[in-house]
Formats: C-alpha cells, structure tokens, sequence
C-alpha cells in the first residue's frame, strides 16, 4: 500500500522565518526543543529568492549577509529529518538587488517610461520574464539536489501587484499574442484592452503555479510539491491575480497566508476563509495557516509579541473553519519573550483534538454565494464597497445570530439543494447565463433565495443587462435611477445625506405605547416574519442605496423607502416625505414552494458599514422564514457573542463554539480575554436520537442533555475563547 504523503498528514506547522544575521545566532536546540513542546510534524525553512540561506552556486543568489559559506537552511533541514518532521522549503521571490537588475535589465518590471518598479532597495521581477520560466525553476531544482525538501512554498510568487501596469517588452509581447492589443495605457475598466489584461495576468499566474509544479515534481518526486502562499481574502487574492477557482481544486495543501483580523471584521473571517477555501480545494485538504506570535496591526511591530488573547481567539476562529495551525516568528533571537510561550497550549490542545477536526462534513443552515469574478468584474475598482461589503455584512449577520453558512461559490449554486434550502445572492450584480440558470434551479427543486442590492444587472464580465436577469423569478425590475449612495459617511458635518430609512408596512404604532400621532394610520395588524423583534417600531435607519424597481402582481412590498431629510440642527430634524412608493423589501413564493425575498434596499452593504443592528435582524430574520422549522442550531444567551459551525462524522457531531467579543478597535492588540455564557444551545435532532450528555472538548467534561421537540437541549456555562461540542448520535 502507498505511504500517506506528507500534505496529508502534517497538520502543524512551525516556521521560524529566518533573518539575514541569524547565521550567527541560530539557537537550533532551543528551536528542536520547541518543535517537540508545540508537537509540530512541519516546518517550513528559508531557502532561497531574495535572499538565499545555503551557499547557492547562482552567482546573483544573494547570500544572507552573515552566512559565508554556511548552509544553515541545510543544517536545520538535517535536524527536521532528524525529528522526522516534513520540510517545506520557503521561498520569496519576487525582487532582487543591484547587480541583479545590471545583469538582468530585461527581467525587471517596467513603468511606462521605461524606469523600474522598485520596492525599498530592491527591485521587482516581471513574471512575464524569464526570471520566473528559468532562473526560479533552476534554483528549485538546486535546493532539491541539495537537501529533498519534501515541497516548496513562496510568499511573493505572484509578482507585480495589479495596482500596477507593467511595460517590460516581455508584457508587451506576451499581452500582444494573447489580446492582439498593446497594454492598456491605465486602470479604466471601461476599455476592452484593461479587461483583457485582468484575465491575462490571471492565466499567467495560474501557468506559473503549473509550472512550478511540473519542475519540483520532476526534480523530486511525484509529492514534491509547490504550493505558493494563498491570501484569506477575495479581494487580497484578486489584487494578486490568483484565481481561486483555477488554482485551489489542483493545490495538494494550501498554505494560507492569512494572519489576522482587519479593521473591518473580527475574528470570524478566520472561520469564513478556511470554509469557503475548503469549498473550492475539497474537505480533505490541509490548510495551515501562517499565524504570526508577533505584533501585527498599524504600526506592526515584528519584533514584539502578539498578545495571546488575540493569537487564541484567531487560531481557535480557524478551527471552526477547518484551517490548521502553523507558528511563525520572524527572526531567531527576540527581545521580547512573550512570544515564546504563546503557540504551546494552543498546539497541545489541537494535536489532543485531532479526531473532531478532521474527517467530517460541514452542516450549514444558509448558503452565502460569492464570486470572485463578480468582486472583479462588477465591484471594479470600487470593490470593497459595491460587492465585499454586502457579502461581509451578510456574513456578519449570520455569525451575528449564530446561523451556520456555507460560502457557496456562484456556479455552485445548481447542485446546492443537497446542502442548504436557502441561499442569499449579497449583491451578485455580475452573473453569467449559466449562473441565473442555476439560481432557478434551486428555485424549483424548492429552494428558496434571498437576494439584495443589483443582483443579476450584469453578465460576468459587468456588461450591464437592462433588466435583472432574475426579475422575471423575483418579480422585480430594475428602473433608471437610484436614491441615496454607497460611500462613505461625507466629512461634511451640515450634510444630511444618508439620513434615510425604511417604513415597515403594516403601521402599527397607532396601537404602541407612546405619545399620539395624527399621521399614524389605524393599526394595520400582523407583520410578516422578517420584522420580528421590531414590533414597537414602523421605520428603521437605512442610509444606504436604494435602486428603483417595479414589481409584479402578486408580490409583497413589506418596506419602502423614506427620503433622507436635514439633521442639523436639531430643530429641523422631521421627516419631510414620511412615505413613498419606492419598494425596499419585497417577497413572494414560488410555485415550487421556495420563497423569495428581495431587499432592494442594500441593508448587507450598510450593515457591514455601519453595524447597524437591525440590519443584521433583517437579513437573519429572512433566513429564518425562509428555513421554516429546517433550522439546524440555535443559541440563546449569547447577546450575539459567540457563533456556531456544526459538523458530522461518523455516528456523532461537532459543534464548534466561538467568542466573537473584540476588546481592541485596533487589529492585532486583543489584551484579554472575557468568558461568554451560559449559553443554551438548541440542535435539530440527526436521527431522532437524544444522548444521555454531551463532551465539551475545551472545558473538559459532559454536560446533560434534553429533548425539546425536534431539537436537544444543553447548556454550556462559559466560553472563554472557544468551545467545542462533541454530540453523540445513533
């Protein structure tokens, strides 16, 4: 029987990233002894590009400066192999210096005047070039004859960044063949020539990642891999030309350079990229996930420790996601200590828990589509705003309320119904014919589909259509024209622009406590499901965009849009026209049976902005009606604190747990940690089984269990950073 490879067993990784003076300082006892303490089965070694750590035979391999004619990366390769731990060789590879560049002028990224992209003292390498097609793969071939690392990773593989346009001759020539177009003369999405080099670069980085491949598996074997290094988010992907769906589906392990929470989100991204980069590379495959015990933030201090609350909260959000954990220090000698002591318990407590992290199917309530092509094509250069802020604030409303989702990729969505009875299309205003196609048939295997903001206005490729592709299913369509806007708040203190709401139909505030109104109509009885927990209100803050729409017959208007109106000063501050025709919310159901909700009005977009949290009600209220009783987890007690992600395996599930409580507005500075709980936790019965109790993992004993209805019932005390649930069932 053919061996296990490495990719498939090494689930924790160490990487002490080398400095050019460490060759006279490498404590490599102390490190072989911190390998063992944190049970790591990988490390990951400094080899070559920018700076190589062996004494290479290529005369422009620069030398780390204190090497000489050491070969330390071979030194701690020996004591690796020794240990029996899998060897990844590091590679970053995309600048060089001086006397490369007088070597070769030709293989250096060029500005349009024909001067060099430079990045610090260093300059930056053209991917077109044969830098990448020869000189890398013959250095590849050399750290292979040399030591057989088991495979290869590079940090800066991607080159030239997309915010730049290079005018090398080898980009000319290339995009010439490819595009019979010279290179477009600026970032202007509305010329062909600019759109035709985004899906060249795209191709050439995906050849790169295939030649790479072909030469260390030719050099060292069939499971001598390159993996590169793959950014968590779409857009950090898309700024570095990786296409996802090209590369992840052929990638034996991603190494995922993912460090920590942004500005904009918490610690629950860490659970959405392992999940939604599991969905495209397959379940079984590894993720590790570089996750530095240094400062990152603004200002990052490489060289002081990362606190250990915030280095918790991320690796354990990444548990939940399916990601593994890898240790990275940057240099071997620190000051600061703290460091140190940081990955052990983390590390000892996942190689403990290794048989309820892996082998087992995610269980999600919601799919949530996303696309890395609408992100490019559609979003544009405005991105962040138009397509990942309303994916972010749909995924923050599910965490919010503690519903388990699945990223769903958009050609996914045809076969979807095996998984999840609800998806929501979060401003997916670039679809192709075949995408729209699979939304329908959903639809009428009896899904139901929540769509916001432009959904289906643009092809793939953002070629605007003149009606929405799935107007005619929604019962929407579009019209010229919009209110309000989707950027950010003006600096101007006496606008009153996004002052805006949302009136919720019926009115009911004639029968509320408080002071009399003469405008309020009679009470209008029974809201729909969508506006539960808003009983006492008949508007809610909007200030987002709205697009004008008609709507069919037989579609239910539940909100419309009222105009924004002066805030300042406060004497001014009444709504001028309290009411319009304008829809923001509609929903009907379809013959099949799935139901149908439209929120024109883009409240993910906003919540993500502005964590509106009635906005986050809105879109986890939708799902919930839409799911009916298919529900599968809920929680009460949390305050929207802790999230959920339920997975099977074989006669049992596990439920991970996760507090979501941020401390620090700053990423990177988490400096304590505080216990959520108790919490009641409901799960839908599997088979109709109730154990006696179920094991929490982290606190390390059972808690009781009862039956509710279709649901058991159990209740864990307190999460301090994590919980996970082991349920047993059959």
């Amino acid at each position: 029987m053919a061996e296990t490879p490495w990719y498939k067993t090494a689930r924790r990784w160490a990487q002490t990233n080398l400095v050019e003076n460490d060759p006279i300082r490498y404590d490599a006892g102390w490190w072989r002894e911190h390998w063992k303490r944190t049970k790591v089965q990988g490390v990951i070694i400094n080899a070559g590009g920018i700076v190589a750590y062996y004494p290479s035979k290529f005369p422009l391999h620069h030398r780390a400066i204190k090497l000489g004619e050491r070969d330390l990366y071979g030194e701690i390769v020996k004591l690796a192999r020794e240990e029996g731990l899998s060897v990844i060789a590091r590679m970053d590879s995309n600048r060089v210096v001086q006397d490369f560049h007088d070597a070769h002028p030709d293989w250096i990224c060029r500005k349009a005047d024909g001067s060099p992209y430079t990045q610090a003292d260093k300059f930056v390498t053209c991917i077109g070039s044969p830098y990448y097609t020869e000189y890398l793969p013959s250095v590849m071939e050399e750290i292979i004859e040399r030591s057989s690392p088991d495979g290869f990773s590079d940090n800066s593989w991607t080159g030239l960044p997309r915010a730049y346009i290079c005018y090398c001759d080898h980009c000319r020539q290339q995009f010439g063949a490819y595009a019979d177009k010279a290179l477009p003369a600026e970032h202007n999405w509305d010329d062909e020539a600019y759109r035709d080099w985004i899906r060249w670069n795209f191709e050439r980085r995906t050849e790169v990642w295939k030649l790479n491949n072909r030469v260390t598996r030719k050099a060292g074997g069939e499971n001598c891999i390159w993996s590169g290094m793959i950014g968590g988010e779409t857009m950090q992907n898309s700024a570095r030309f990786i296409d996802l769906q090209q590369i992840l589906p052929e990638a034996a392990i991603v190494m995922l350079d993912h460090q920590r929470r942004n500005s904009v989100d918490g610690f629950e991204q860490n659970t959405e990229a392992g999940k939604r980069l599991h969905e495209i590379a397959g379940w079984d495959t590894l993720i590790p996930e570089s996750t530095p015990q240094y400062q990152l933030g603004a200002p990052a201090f490489r060289l002081a420790s990362m606190p250990e609350p915030e280095v918790r909260l991320w690796s354990s959000a990444g548990f939940a996601g399916g990601i593994q954990p890898w240790w990275h220090h940057i240099g071997s000698v620190h000051d600061d200590r703290r460091q140190y002591k940081t990955a052990e318990p983390i590390f000892r407590w996942h190689a403990e828990n290794e048989d309820v992290l892996f082998d087992r199917k995610l269980i999600p309530d919601v799919g949530i589509v996303w696309s890395q092509q609408n992100q490019d094509y559609f979003g544009r250069a405005n991105a962040s705003i138009e397509t990942l802020a309303p994916y972010r604030g749909a995924l923050k409303a599910m965490d919010r309320h503690a519903i388990p989702y699945l990223p769903l990729h958009a050609d996914d969505i045809a076969t979807a119904f095996e998984r999840v009875n609800v998806i929501v299309l979060p401003n997916i205003g670039g679809l192709s014919d075949a995408q729209v196609k699979g939304i329908e048939a959903f639809v009428q295997a009896g899904g139901s589909v929540i769509a916001t903001g432009e959904t289906s206005i643009a092809t793939e490729y953002g070629d605007r259509r003149s009606d929405y592709a799935l107007g005619k299913l929604f019962g929407v369509h579009r019209k010229d024209g919009e209110v309000g806007g989707k950027d950010a708040i003006s600096t101007n203190l006496e606008t009153h622009a996004r002052h805006s709401y949302i009136r919720l139909s019926p009115e009911n505030r004639d029968s509320v406590y408080g002071s009399k109104d003469p405008t309020a109509p009679a009470a209008g009885g029974d809201r729909h499901a969508i506006f539960g927990g808003l009983e006492d209100t008949d508007s809610l803050p909007f200030g987002g965009c709205l697009p004008y729409v008609s709507v069919d017959d037989g579609v239910e208007v539940l909100a419309t849009y009222i105009p924004d109106f002066p805030i300042y000063p406060p004497e001014t501050s009444w709504m001028r026209e309290p009411r319009s025709d304008i829809p923001a919310i509609t929903v009907r159901t379809s013959p099949s049976g799935g139901k149908l909700v439209w929120f024109a009005a883009d409240i993910d977009r906003c919540l993500a902005r502005d964590d509106q949290f009635e906005h986050a009600l809105l879109l986890a209220n939708a799902v919930r009606w839409c799911l009916g009783d298919k529900r599968q987890v809920s929680l009460n007690g949390t305050h929207g604190l802790v999230s959920a992600e339920l997975y099977a395996q074989e006669n049992r599930r596990v439920l991970h747990l996760n507090n979501r409580l941020m401390l620090s507005r700053v990423p990177g500075r988490q400096y304590d940690l505080l216990p959520v709980g108790p919490v009641e936790v409901r799960v839908a019965t599997a088979d109709g089984s109730v154990p006696r109790e179920v094991k929490l993992r982290v606190a390390g004993k059972s808690v009781p269990v009862k039956r509710d209805g279709k649901d058991i019932v159990f209740t864990v005390d307190s999460i301090l950073d994590h919980e996970v649930v082991e349920i047993p069932q059959g």
